[in-house]
C-alpha cells in the first residue's frame, strides 16, 4: 500500500520522496525520534485520544528542552488537510518527531481494516525475548532493533509478544491482556501504555472485571487472550507460540469488550476538524 511522506512546516506540509511501502520502512528512512500510530474515523474525519497520541510527541520533547518545528494546533492542521486527500476512505498515519531538530513529519497511507474473520476467529502469536530500553517512550531506534522479530510476521503469525524472563509484557505493536478466572491479567511496568490500552482498562472495569496488574508467564493457562492497538481495537488471541489459548476460540469476555470498545470509539473520538 502506498507511503506518502512529508515534513510538517507552519507553512505547510512539504513532501519528501520515500519509496518506502511500509510506515516502519518510512520511520527508517528518517533520523531518530518519538512516533504514534492511529488511524482515522469516520471517513477521515476523527481519530480516537487524538490529544493522547500528540503528546507521545511534544511530552518527551518537553523533558528534553527540544523544540518542535509546529505546535500541537498546527500539526492537528496539517493532519486533517492529509487525511483529508484519502476521504471518505480512512487514513493510517505515522507521526514522528526526529530528536536532533525537532522536526515533526507525518508518514500516510490509505487504511484497510482488518477482514472480520480476524475479530470471528481469533489469530496466532508467537514470543521473543526482547523487550523496550525505555518502555515510557515510544522511540523509532526500536523499530530498528526490533526488525529481525517483525520480520516473523506474516502467514499465520499475527504479532510477536515480548517477553522478559519467561513473562509477557507487551506485543510489538500492541498491549497484551490475559483473561484467567473473570480477571483481566496485564503488564504494568516495562510496558508502552496504549492509547486505547487506557480507555480498554476503564471499559473491562465498568464490566464488572478485576483487573490484575502483573506481567502473566508465557507458559500461564489463560481462558481467552486479546491484543489492543489504536488501529485494530481488541483483536482475539487463539493460540500462543502453537499452544492454544483456552478452548482455541475467542471467548465472551474478549466478544463482548470488543463490542463495547467500538461504542466508546465511536462516541468519543475527538473531530479533526474543529
Amino acid at each position: 500500500m502506498s507511503i506518502k511522506l512529508f515534513q510538517i512546516t507552519t507553512s505547510g506540509n512539504i513532501p519528501v520522496e520515500t519509496h518506502s511501502t511500509t510506515l516502519d520502512e518510512a520511520a527508517r528512512e528518517l533520523s531518530q525520534g518519538y512516533y504514534t500510530t492511529f488511524s482515522t474515523l469516520g471517513q477521515g474525519t476523527r481519530v480516537a485520544g487524538l490529544h493522547v497520541h500528540l503528546q507521545r510527541l511534544y511530552s518527551p520533547a518537553a523533558e528534553h528542552m527540544l523544540k518542535p518545528s509546529v505546535n500541537e494546533d498546527i500539526l492537528k492542521i496539517r493532519i486533517a488537510e492529509l487525511a483529508r486527500g484519502n476521504c471518505p476512505k480512512e487514513s493510517r498515519i505515522r507521526l514522528v518527531l526526529t530528536r536532533d531538530e525537532g522536526v515533526v513529519y507525518i508518514a500516510i497511507q490509505p487504511f484497510k481494516s482488518l477482514p472480520q474473520h480476524v475479530y470471528d476467529q481469533g489469530v496466532r502469536v508467537v514470543t521473543a525475548e526482547l523487550a523496550r530500553n525505555d518502555p515510557r517512550v515510544k522511540d523509532t531506534g526500536f523499530i530498528t532493533e526490533s526488525a529481525g522479530q517483525r520480520k516473523r510476521v506474516g502467514g499465520n503469525v499475527f504479532e510477536v509478544l515480548l517477553t522478559r524472563n519467561g513473562r509477557i509484557l507487551e506485543g510489538m505493536t500492541s498491549n497484551f491482556y490475559g483473561v484467567v478466572e473473570n480477571k483481566l491479567v496485564t503488564a504494568r511496568l516495562g510496558i508502552l501504555p496504549g492509547v486505547t490500552r487506557r480507555s480498554l482498562l476503564r471499559i473491562a472495569r465498568g464490566e464488572g472485571m478485576t483487573v490484575e496488574y502483573r506481567a502473566p508467564f508465557v507458559a500461564e493457562k489463560f481462558d481467552e487472550a486479546f491484543l489492543t492497538s489504536s488501529s485494530r481495537g481488541v483483536v482475539p488471541i487463539v493460540s500462543i507460540d502453537n499452544a492454544a489459548v483456552g478452548q482455541g476460540r475467542v471467548g465472551k469476555w474478549t466478544k463482548m469488550l470488543s463490542k463495547a470498545y467500538q461504542a466508546f470509539v465511536e462516541e468519543r473520538s475527538e473531530s479533526l476538524l474543529e
